[in-house]
C-alpha cells in the first residue's frame, strides 16, 4: 500500500536518487528502475544518482548499472568520493593527503590535483576498501596524532555483500577515533553538504527537487535538511514500521521506485 502526502509546493524540476536499495540490490535491478531512469532521460529532467560508496569511480558504476539493464550517463553519478574531493579542493586547493581507499577515492583526489603522501599531509582521508590494512590504519592514527586533519567519505558502519554485512568506513573511522580521540568530518550522507553539492552539479534548487532513498538515517534526513521533498522506498534498508520510529518523516512513502513512474508522464 502506498502512502500519499501532499505534492511539493512547486513543480518538480529535478530528481536525486540513491542507488543501492532504490535501483539495484547488489547487481540485481529493482523492478521499475530501468524505466524510471529512461523516462527521466526522455523527458529531459535533470537527475543525479547518489551513493555513499567511495570504492568505485562513476565509470565503474555506469558499467555495473549497465550490466543490470540500467543505462545512466557517467556524469549523472555522484559519489561520496567526488563530494569529498570537491570539499577538499574548496577548503585547501592543491593540498596533500594520506588516503585509505580504492580507485573511486584515489582517482577523485588525483583529479583535483592533490598529492598523496605519508609525509606531513594536510589530511588523512578515509574511504571504503574491501581490504582494510592494519598497517595503513596505524599510519593514519600516527599522522592524525601529529596534526593531520581527519576526513571520512561517509559514516556508514556496514555495507552489503553477497555473504552479508561487511564493515564500512564508519566502523574503521570509529577505530581511528578511539585511538586518537579525534572525530572525522564526514562528507557523505547524511551531511546535507553532499546534497547541496549534488544540487549545484545539476543546477537545481532544493524546493523543486525530489530525493528518493531507502534509508531514513541517510537519504531521507539529508534530503530533508537540504530542503527537498523526500520519498522513502521500501525496497532497501528501512521498513515501514521502522520509518515510523524516527522523529522526522519523509514527505512520502512508496513500495518501490515503480510507484513513481506515472509522475514522470
Amino acid at each position: 500500500m502506498t502512502t500519499r502526502s501532499p505534492a511539493p509546493k512547486r513543480a518538480v524540476r529535478a530528481w536525486l536518487s540513491d542507488m543501492d536499495g532504490v535501483l539495484v540490490h547488489e547487481e540485481e535491478p529493482i523492478p521499475g528502475a530501468a524505466e524510471f531512469v529512461q523516462r527521466l532521460s526522455r523527458i529531459g529532467r535533470p537527475f543525479l544518482l547518489l551513493t555513499n560508496n567511495s570504492i568505485f569511480t562513476p565509470r565503474d558504476l555506469k558499467a555495473r548499472l549497465h550490466r543490470s539493464g540500467i543505462d545512466v550517463p557517467e556524469d549523472a553519478i555522484w559519489t561520496s568520493a567526488l563530494a569529498t574531493a570537491q570539499f577538499l579542493d574548496n577548503q585547501r586547493p592543491k593540498g596533500t593527503a594520506y588516503v585509505i581507499g580504492e580507485a573511486g577515492l584515489t582517482t577523485a583526489m588525483h583529479e583535483i590535483g592533490y598529492v598523496m603522501t605519508e609525509r606531513d599531509p594536510d589530511y588523512v582521508v578515509l574511504g571504503e576498501t574491501r581490504t582494510y590494512s592494519f598497517e595503513a590504519i596505524t599510519t593514519a592514527i600516527r599522522l592524525i596524532d601529529r596534526g593531520a586533519r581527519f576526513i571520512a567519505t561517509n559514516p556508514d558502519v556496514s555495507g552489503p555483500s553477497l555473504h552479508g554485512p561487511i564493515p564500512a568506513t564508519g566502523s574503521v573511522a570509529a577505530l581511528i577515533t578511539k585511538a586518537t580521540g579525534i572525530d572525522p568530518y564526514f562528507v557523505g550522507k547524511p551531511n546535507p553538504l553532499m546534497m547541496r553539492s549534488a544540487l549545484n552539479r545539476i543546477d537545481a534548487h532544493s524546493e523543486t527537487t525530489v530525493m528518493v532513498g531507502d534509508r531514513m538515517d541517510t537519504d531521507v534526513v539529508s534530503g530533508l535538511e537540504a530542503g527537498m521533498f523526500t520519498v522513502l522506498v521500501l525496497t532497501g534498508s528501512t521498513r515501514r514500521d521502522e520509518a515510523e520510529a524516527f522523529p522526522y518523516r519523509p514527505s512520502r512513502i512508496v513500495e518501490s521506485i515503480a510507484d513513481l513512474l506515472d509522475e514522470l508522464g
